[in-house]
């Protein structure tokens, strides 16, 4: 009995430990078929829908490379406002790191709970790809993309085109919202949607709206382009189409956005249909001309007279209010202006334009630029009224010497050479003018003589002008008001200043010739090259002495550098083969200088200059080195 409890004692307690070992031996059964056949990621991983479950890492990382790769790389659309455009993730700065993704996704631990679970797991695991992103690359593709999508708000329009009207439609504005943009596009990189990315922007509505360009465009715009509108001026019938009139008519933005008409009216005033009927019934205003009369007083050589003129202001009053109109409405008068005369017969003597205070005469010889040149400039300067205190400036007074204000090309000095230029020749009237200014004892205020001697000229009693650069200007200090003469013929010019005398005589001084330079010899070719007969430089000193009541009042001296005229040959270019060359002409010899009338009381005069030279000198001159075209 004893043994038999014994036995079966020992029976109950081995049956256990049998079990225990297989249940031991089951599991790690389990545990090592999990190792094995389990893989390092767990059953259900997906990335992005690409299923990694039971795979190795390096597996797992070759079908997310596979799958997921092209979705990576292909270019990303983003909808700014309403423009879609499309850039590689790399120039945003984006990548999939598909290693990192898949650390991400490996099972946490190796314990036998999660070996043998995730054999057994069926669940479905989602586990987010690992985005790179470039801080520095993103923001420098965002502000590119933020500057090439700005789009200003546009308002809406009329636009007038060939006789009709239409709306242009405004447009809202739309600014990229940068710092939230980069953070949207990684949000979305890898996103299975195939839509654009919409990125965050900034709307600016437009000022004027669609509602409002509507109403103009029905209100105004298209009753003025419903028909011709007929005008009358002085008894003259002007008929302005619908085409020519939007060719000078807009609407714009008032302060409170509505859409206003502006006309043009300057424009619309210099359409043929228009000037050619107002010019028949315009007339100018006529100055008075005071002339010197034989006793030495002034008269005047013609009346001053009103005249009359259509303004810009004028027409634009008599046009807007008919272009809403229908029909026969669609019809007004024009009024025209008086026109007074600056300069009346009465308002010369008031302001003391009695005498003649100086008056000087340039010969030269005839050529057709200096004449045209000429002429030009003193119908530019003729008929000028310097009121007391001001100044007259001869760049002001005459324009830039162009092809457009009257001038044609003539002969100049630059770094001491002859060359043509536009408006060569003037200088002989900014002479002129200078020594009509220095016998009237005004105030010289810029002039500058040419840069070497012009034997026509007096010595040290000359001037140049250089658009820009060289100016004559001189103020009126005679205490009463001066009034320009200018007349010319082709071989000579006169200025005459008309006021009321401060002195009773000037005299002009000239000094000796000191610090003698003789010239030097060049050669040039070609089609520019310019002969030119030398000529010593030298330095002079004039003056000119006030005299009122028989005495001396005050005197001034101008000290002027000439440099030497270097002689010029132009050698012939060299001929082509089998050409025969065309005899070489002789250089002229050097011109003698004249010597310069001296002043006399109130007028002076130029002595006859001596017979030109085969290249004849030429008026316009400059300073040596710095080009002076007149």
């Amino acid at each position: 009995m004893g043994r038999v409890r014994g036995w079966t004692g020992n029976r109950r307690m081995a049956l256990p430990m049998v079990a225990g070992g297989a249940v031991v031996l089951g599991l790690g059964g389990l545990y090592v078929t999990g190792l094995v056949a389990g893989g390092d990621v767990d059953q259900g991983t997906r990335v992005r829908g690409v299923d990694i479950g039971g795979l190795p890492v390096a597996q797992a990382r070759r079908v997310l490379d596979r799958e997921l790769g092209p979705s990576a790389a292909a270019p990303v659309a983003m909808k700014i406002g309403d423009h879609v455009e499309k850039a590689d993730p790399a120039t945003l700065g984006l990548s999939l790191d598909t290693a990192a993704t898949v650390d991400r996704a490996v099972r946490k631990g190796y314990d036998p709970v999660t070996v043998i679970g995730g054999l057994f797991s069926s669940g479905r695991r989602d586990v987010e790809p690992v985005i790179r992103a470039d801080e520095r690359k993103g923001r420098v593709a965002v502000d590119r993309i933020a500057g090439t999508t700005a789009r200003a708000p546009r308002d809406g329009a009329i636009a007038f085109e060939k006789g009709a009207a239409k709306a242009v439609a405004p447009l809202t504005g739309v600014t990229l919202v940068q710092d939230r943009a980069l953070d949207t596009l990684r949000d979305a990189y890898l996103r299975t949607d195939t839509a654009p990315v919409v990125l965050p922007v900034e709307r600016t509505e437009p000022a004027v709206g669609a509602e409002e360009t509507g109403r103009a465009l029905t209100q105004f715009a298209r009753p003025a382009m419903s028909g011709p509108v007929a005008l009358t001026v002085a008894g003259k019938s002007v008929s302005i189409t619908p085409a020519v009139l939007g060719e000078h008519l807009k609407m714009r933005p008032d302060a409170q956005g509505r859409l206003v008409p502006a006309l043009d009216s300057k424009g619309l005033l210099a359409e043929p249909a228009v000037a050619r009927p107002v010019e028949e019934v315009s007339r100018p205003a006529l100055d008075a001309a005071p002339r010197v009369g034989p006793d030495g007083t002034v008269v005047m050589a013609r009346q001053s007279r009103a005249g009359r003129k259509v303004t810009e202001e004028a027409l634009g009053k008599a046009v807007l209010p008919l272009l809403t109109r229908t029909g026969a409405a669609r019809s007004g008068e024009v009024a025209t202006v008086a026109v007074q005369p600056e300069l009346t017969s009465e308002e010369a003597r008031r302001i003391g334009i009695k005498e003649k205070i100086s008056s000087f005469t340039v010969e030269f010889p005839a050529a057709p630029y200096r004449s045209t040149n000429i002429s030009r400039a003193v119908e530019l300067i003729n008929g000028s009224v310097v009121q007391p205190g001001r100044e007259w400036s001869f760049n002001r007074t005459v324009g830039e010497r162009t092809k457009e204000n009257g001038f044609v090309d003539g002969i100049m000095i630059n770094d001491g050479q002859y060359v043509k230029s536009p408006g060569g020749g003037v200088s002989a009237v900014a002479t002129t003018m200078y020594n009509a200014v220095f016998f009237a004892g005004l105030k010289p205020v810029e002039h500058g003589a040419h840069s070497f001697y012009i034997e026509r000229y007096p010595e040290g009693r000359e001037a140049t002008v250089a658009w820009g650069t060289l100016d004559l200007r001189w103020i009126n200090d005679s205490g009463h008001a001066v009034y320009v003469q200018a007349e010319s013929t082709d071989t000579s010019l006169t200025i005459t200043l008309l006021g009321t005398r401060k002195y009773d005589e000037i005299r002009a001084t000239k000094g000796p010739r000191t610090n003698v330079t003789p010239p030097a010899k060049r050669t040039g070719t070609g089609p520019a090259c310019e002969v030119q007969t030398p000529l010593e430089g030298f330095d002079v000193t004039v003056g000119r002495v006030f005299v009122q009541g028989g005495k001396e009042v005050r005197n001034e001296e101008f000290k002027t550098h000439y440099t030497p005229r270097d002689e010029v040959v132009c050698a012939p270019e060299a001929p082509e083969a089998g050409a025969t060359p065309a005899p070489t002409a002789p250089t002229a010899p050097a011109a003698p200088a004249s010597p310069a009338a001296p002043g006399t009381a109130g007028t002076a005069r130029t002595a006859q200059a001596a017979p030109a030279p085969a290249a004849a000198p030429a008026d316009g001159a400059g300073t040596a080195g710095a080009p002076r075209p007149s």
